[in-house]
């Protein structure tokens, strides 16, 4: 579970979002946007971030407050898993990223493949959707849903990406070491549980 200290900076940069967004009165603008910079003095505290940067990360969004979304893409073959390596941090996880405004989910899961291990795929089923908080990945400043998607191989072969170095097919007891801001080591177990049981109902926090 993250920290209490960003879980409270997050809700509050929530309501001072929401109020900035809504309110029509000065006063409370005020309000709101000095609850807005007490969120970013939580994480500045917290964290070796620079405030300027926090705000440009953190605080910078308009609008009714609403969590990011992010899509990993589960495929197997010959009973292993497809994982990239990150170009970030050198680790491995499976081919995703961030929803694109435009396009459905499994669109987002068929391109990232693409994009990062240079298979076409074409997405069969949702496996999960995760509440990030609820599981064990490093603190983040945004509140992040993942989805699973699995899909099946129909053409290409492997490639590295732009943000990918390696690209790589992984036994359930042989998992390379995992970029846990992306994927950790329950949820790629987790992924093998539907290879073994297809049958297997939707998981969601």
């Amino acid at each position: 579970m993250e920290p209490k200290w960003l879980e409270w900076a997050k809700q509050l940069q929530s309501i001072a979002q929401a109020g900035l967004t809504y309110s029509n009165d000065v006063y409370d603008l005020e309000r709101f946007e000095s609850i807005r910079n007490i969120s970013v003095d939580i994480l500045a505290q917290h964290t070796d971030i620079e405030t300027t940067v926090i705000k440009d990360l953190f605080a910078n969004e308009t609008g009714y407050a609403t969590p990011k979304v992010d899509i990993r893409a589960v495929v197997f073959q010959d009973e292993k898993i497809l994982m990239v390596r990150e170009n970030m941090d050198g680790l491995w996880a499976l081919p995703g990223g961030w929803a694109d405004i435009g396009l459905a989910p499994s669109e987002v899961a068929v391109k990232e493949v693409a994009e990062e291990s240079g298979f076409d795929v074409k997405a069969t089923k949702l496996l999960a959707v995760m509440d990030m908080k609820c599981h064990p990945h490093p603190p983040s400043s945004y509140h992040i849903y993942k989805l699973f998607i699995q899909c099946e191989i129909i053409g290409g072969k492997p490639k590295k990406g732009i943000e990918t170095s390696d690209v790589n097919f992984f036994a359930e007891n042989e998992l390379p070491p995992l970029s846990t801001a992306r994927n950790t080591t329950s949820q790629i177990e987790m992924a093998f549980t539907y290879l073994k049981n297809p049958q297997k109902p939707i998981y969601f926090d």
